[in-house]
């Protein structure tokens, strides 16, 4: 009565989810059911197409099997119509098939609720052919590869997972015995048979070798949780793997971070890498970056650098500037989860980026968060009444202020290792534009005042870790504010942006000097047309202090293709890289 779903295979879609070889093997029937929702949803393999059914809950079991049989006599009525009008022989008429779904040995009633007849272990027959009922078993809701592959560099796919444990998964990897000519519609191969795919590795991430250009790879999951199982799906990337850009300007600093830091200690790291929203302007390729080529400029190509570098550098916080929202959540998050990273975002008002803060969950957890936009905490929290009052006094400034979306990300962390030990973990990118320094300095200060209290009311005690794109040279008010805890009234930041918007008066810091934990580099962007001191990692050398400093690559390394970005460095911006003695 049906057709052998091997011959329907091709049909389906690439990317199809479930295994759908032989009906009569008992496939699964998969059946999402939650108490509270008023559907339940209804997957299987029939006649060679995956069938997707959303039912009522309370709806009676009689009307689900008969719109199934119904299904079946309406695409056999389909097909003797095609061959009708084709002037081939019909068939046979299409007969009624029986469908029924039998519980511990038992038919279930007609008028059973769906709610409670599709239990797990139950069978479906549907004529001759037997599904097994899966209901709430684990199952991947997302599961992509990304459209990038180089040689080297580590393939992370997007997976999440309902009712399971993504460490409990099961991952599988293979490479294409025949170089990929083109995409794999037009190669005519399935990618569900295995005969034309050697096994080249387990585990979630996969680093294809200098052998695999040319071939693209193929992933076969099975979702789990704890010993369930689910479907596996098989994913096949949509091109073959590249060929990497050969060294890159983090390689030599790897060698440094092969190992993870030793508690008590903490690696961090802090790093602007560069948003696809900018890299992608005609300013950015005609004027800020000319030099670099333009592949190496597009997200994807970038991203396969990011993920390489970052998890290379076994950090355990990473405080990260300017990451577009989607690499976020497709890119960045599935990468760094895979390497034992959590990570929180927070995106800028009015803007497509933000700030990204990851901790390594073995060693952290997340106790709280206490973001602001830094305009808005201004004129609102009384804590900065008098901070308000002076820069209100000249109305131009003020209100270029009050235009600013910069937002700071606070995150209070949980030592695991012992309860009750916290660290304040802050995050911000300042106002850019070369003559806002008065902005940055009222920034600066509306920052460290914020950070002060949430110390003081979330984590007494806790040290403080303050990382970020400061758009600030070791001259400018900002790093005297930090480092020296006042800033004069004569300092020339205040009159940075003209005569019309100078608001002199004396700045003091909400905490005590601060050390810049990675000193003063030459440089931490370094652009065709610029090249300085832009971020930090400040600290309270009070509570912390320095083990180790990852050094920069050489001017060398940076200058090999002119400047940054290029096609062995990801962004315009250096990471800062340095090891943390947190004593308890």
């Amino acid at each position: 009565m049906f057709k052998l779903l091997s011959a329907a295979l091709p049909l389906l879609p690439r990317r199809l989810l479930v295994s759908c070889r032989s009906l009569c093997r008992m496939e699964p029937a998969v059946v999402r059911c939650l108490p509270g929702e008023p559907k339940l949803t209804i997957s299987f393999c029939l006649d060679g197409s995956h069938k997707h059914m959303l039912r009522d809950q309370g709806e009676q079991l009689g009307k689900v099997l008969a719109r199934i049989s119904n299904g079946i006599a309406k695409g056999q009525g389909k097909a003797k119509k095609s061959k009708k009008n084709k002037g081939q022989e019909p068939g046979e008429s299409p007969e009624h098939v029986v469908v029924k779904l039998f519980y511990d040995g038992q038919e279930v009633a007609e008028t059973e609720l769906n709610s409670a007849a599709w239990q797990h272990g139950a069978v479906l027959q549907v004529g001759g052919c037997k599904y097994a009922v899966q209901r709430n078993a684990p199952t991947f809701t997302t599961a992509e590869l990304p459209a990038s592959l180089l040689a080297g560099f580590p393939v992370c796919p997007h997976l999440e997972v309902e009712f399971g444990n993504l460490q409990d998964c099961e991952f599988t990897w293979y490479k294409e015995n025949a170089p990929c000519t083109s995409s794999p519609e037009a190669a005519g191969e399935v990618p569900g048979d295995d005969s034309s795919w050697t096994e080249v590795g387990y585990g979630r991430v996969h680093v294809p070798s200098n052998q695999d250009i040319g071939y693209r790879l193929k992933l076969r999951c099975t979702p789990k949780d704890g010993e369930r199982s689910g479907v596996a799906k098989e994913l096949v990337s949509v091109g073959a793997v590249e060929a990497g850009p050969g060294m890159c300007t983090f390689d030599n600093r790897h060698a440094y971070t092969v190992k993870e830091a030793e508690w008590p200690a903490v690696r961090v790291v802090s790093y602007n890498i560069l948003a696809d929203v900018y890299a992608q302007t005609e300013l950015s390729k005609t004027v800020l970056y000319p030099y670099c080529a333009p592949y190496a400029l597009q997200l994807d190509y970038r991203q396969n650098l990011i993920k390489k570098e970052l998890a290379g550098y076994n950090a355990d916080i990473v405080c990260l500037q300017e990451v577009d929202k989607g690499v976020f959540v497709d890119s960045l998050t599935p990468a760094l989860d895979a390497f034992g990273l959590d990570g929180v975002f927070r995106i800028k008002e009015k803007q497509h980026e933000g700030l990204a803060t990851f901790y390594r969950r073995s060693k952290f957890q997340l106790l709280s968060r206490h973001d602001i936009v830094l305009n808005k905490a201004l004129t609102s929290d009384p804590i900065h009444s008098t901070l308000l009052e002076r820069v209100s006094a000249n109305g131009a400034l003020k209100d270029k202020i009050l235009q600013r979306s910069t937002t700071l990300q606070v995150s209070v962390l949980e030592d695991l290792n012992k309860p009750g030990r916290k660290v304040c973990v802050a995050n911000t990118h300042l106002y850019w534009h070369p003559k806002g320094g008065n902005i940055r300095l009222i920034q600066m200060g509306v920052a460290l005042q914020h950070l002060r209290h949430v110390i003081s009311e979330e984590a007494p005690g806790a040290p403080l870790v303050f990382c970020g794109d400061f758009n600030s040279t070791p001259n400018s008010g900002v790093f005297q504010l930090v480092q020296e805890a006042v800033v004069p009234l004569q300092h020339a930041d205040w009159a940075s942006s003209g005569p019309e918007e100078t608001c002199s008066m004396e700045l003091l810091s909400a905490f005590p000097p601060l050390l810049s934990a990675c000193s003063q580099p030459a440089y931490t962007n370094y652009v065709g047309g610029f090249h300085g001191c832009l971020d930090y990692i400040f600290i309270q050398p009070d509570s912390m202090q320095v083990e180790q400093v990852i050094p920069l690559p050489s001017h060398q390394e940076v200058t090999t293709y002119e400047a940054l970005p290029s096609v062995a460095h990801p962004s315009d911006h250096i990471a800062l890289i340095c090891d943390l003695r947190w004593d308890p």
